[in-house]
């Protein structure tokens, strides 16, 4: 019996040895899983791109939050960023828009669809175009004056092409028009844009290399050997760079995949590397989107720490790699690229076996002839330039002139007030005698102009047939005969002779003239008399003496 016990102990005991290895063996495996879990979670915080990446999965699509517009690099990008906006929050609309293709839009088909908007987005719309009315008004009008300013000719046409985008003859209501010339401009400045881009690059180009023609004039014949040889190693230099792809070919593609997203090669797949890279979720690689692409290419060539690297050079090669991609890939030409027409872009040949390509060191931007006119041109302007300062200058000297004048003259009129000033404060009131002798200078000279001969001195002229008996009195002695005092006139016809004033003594009654003598005349005449301090006349005249007469005068009888 024990015997049997020990033998069922013995059988029992490898089964639970065996189990309890198993347990064992069950916890290291989980301990072991957890810590290859943890490693992992670790590894997913330190890579940024997660390996999951290399499968297919749509980009979550976020209402509340569109993709940021954008920028054009028109002048009226934010009027067309904020037209597009609001448009697209009209339902109607926006299934149009996304329905519509290219060449409808640029023939003005989807304008028409302005009609069926919403009273609340066309108000909005309205608001917008009298707000952008008003700024390119007050732009312009900023530019007019600037201009007129400097005597400078203002280009009306030019001024007048920048409202093409709006119909300024209705500046308050947004309508079909607007938005079918917005669309219109839009798309030719756009197409234009490049175009631009170009053509100042081109100018760049050529006054450096002017810049540097001018500069080696100065210098003599061996420093000039010397820049000369400098200039040649730069370019070589600049040259000796790895080798470039072609932009928007697999390898090109794949570099950046494996490269900027760090995934293997291998596992390249273009419907993934297109979500990718779609930074803003909208379905479209736009021309910023695409140039961002050709930043791996365009390290292999420039590096802003090089002295012969000109980093104004990379954005021209940046802007001639997407310029290539979207003549190969936009097939419908609305400058941008959707999902459908890259994937058929990788199917073509040339995605899998490109031609080599050519950057800018091997294709000059200019020919001998553009830069011969260049030169031209700018020799124009220097003189142009010269003659201009030439003019200022001597218009300076001529205000500098003018204003040595005014001085001088504004310096004597301050000597010539002073002088009065003093001689104000210095002047004395001189004697009768003195005033004398010009008051009768001037009586003389005034009775010559008047054809009569001058009267004696102590007289002053009167009218013709005036009585010098009715001449104005001033005051005489006590004794003096009251005729001898200042007559008023008498009315036509009455004999002074009747009045009741006798006759002094000795004198006889003197008639009266048939004129009458206004008083004024006679206080005229004694106010004359007082001011030029002429001697009174017929003053202290004895009694009986008659008053000589005067030639032209009635005589006594």
């Amino acid at each position: 019996m024990r015997i049997t016990h020990l033998e069922t102990q013995e059988c029992i005991f490898p089964d639970i040895v065996k189990s309890k290895t198993r347990h064992l063996i069950r916890r290291a495996f989980l301990a072991g899983w957890l810590l290859l879990l943890l490693v992992q979670l670790l590894c997913l915080e330190a890579v940024p791109i997660s390996i999951d990446k290399t499968k297919v999965k749509e980009p979550e699509k976020k209402p509340e939050e569109p993709p940021a517009s954008v920028d054009t690099g028109l002048h009226y990008d934010r009027y067309l960023r904020e037209v597009i906006d609001f448009l697209e929050k009209d339902q109607h609309f926006r299934e149009k828009l996304h329905n519509t293709d290219m060449e409808d839009i640029k023939q003005g088909k989807l304008a028409k669809e302005l009609d069926f908007v919403s009273h609340h987005v066309r108000t909005k719309l309205d608001e917008l175009k009298r707000q952008e009315v008003n700024r390119l008004r007050t732009l312009i009008k900023a530019k007019q004056d600037l201009e007129g300013g400097n005597d400078i000719a203002v280009d009306h046409q030019a001024l007048l092409k920048q409202f093409e985008y709006l119909n300024h003859m209705n500046p308050h209501t947004f309508e079909v028009e607007d938005l079918d010339r917005l669309i219109r401009s839009a798309t030719k400045d756009l197409e234009n844009y490049d175009k631009e881009r170009h053509e100042e690059f081109k100018r760049y180009e050529m006054m450096k290399e002017h810049d540097r023609r001018e500069h080696l004039k100065t210098l003599d014949d061996e420093e000039r050997k010397k820049e000369e040889e400098h200039y040649e190693e730069m370019k070589k230099k600049h040259a000796d760079h790895p080798k470039v792809n072609h932009p928007g070919s697999q390898n090109q593609l794949k570099e950046v995949w494996e490269e900027a997203d760090g995934l293997d090669p291998e596992d390249f797949d273009p419907k993934t590397f297109f979500n990718l890279h779609d930074t803003n979720g909208d379905g479209f690689f736009d021309e910023q989107e695409l140039e961002a692409l050709f930043t791996k290419e365009l390290e292999k060539i420039y590096d802003p720490t090089n002295e012969e690297d000109d980093m104004v050079e990379m954005e021209e090669e940046r802007l001639r790699m997407r310029e290539h991609v979207m003549n190969e890939v936009d097939s419908n030409k609305d400058r941008l690229v959707s999902l459908d027409e890259f994937l058929v872009a990788t199917k073509k040949k040339e995605f899998l076996e490109p031609d080599s390509w050519e950057t800018l060191e091997q294709n000059q931007a200019y020919t001998d002839d553009e830069m011969r006119e260049f030169e031209e041109h700018l020799a124009q302007q220097e003189q142009d330039l010269n003659q201009k300062a030439f003019d200022l200058q001597k218009q300076r000297d001529e205000l500098e002139r003018q204003q040595e004048q005014l001085n001088a003259q504004k310096m004597e009129l301050q000597q010539a007030v002073e002088h009065m000033e003093r001689l104000k404060s210095q002047k004395v009131d001189p004697p009768p005698e003195v005033l004398e002798i010009p008051a009768v200078e001037s009586q003389l000279h005034e009775a010559q102009q008047q054809g009569h001969d001058p009267a004696p001195q102590g007289h002053h002229p009167v009218p013709e047939g005036h009585d010098p008996a009715l001449q104005e009195h001033h005051p005489v002695p006590e004794g003096h005969d009251p005729a001898l005092q200042e007559h008023h006139p008498v009315p036509e016809g009455h004999d002074p002779a009747l009045q009741d004033h006798p006759a002094p003594q000795g004198h006889d009654s003197v008639p009266q003239a048939p004129q009458d003598i206004p008083q004024e005349h006679h206080g005229q005449e004694n106010q004359d008399q007082a001011q030029q301090g002429l001697p009174q006349t017929h003053d202290n005249i004895p009694p009986g003496h008659n008053i000589p007469p005067v030639q032209g005068q009635n005589q006594l009888p």
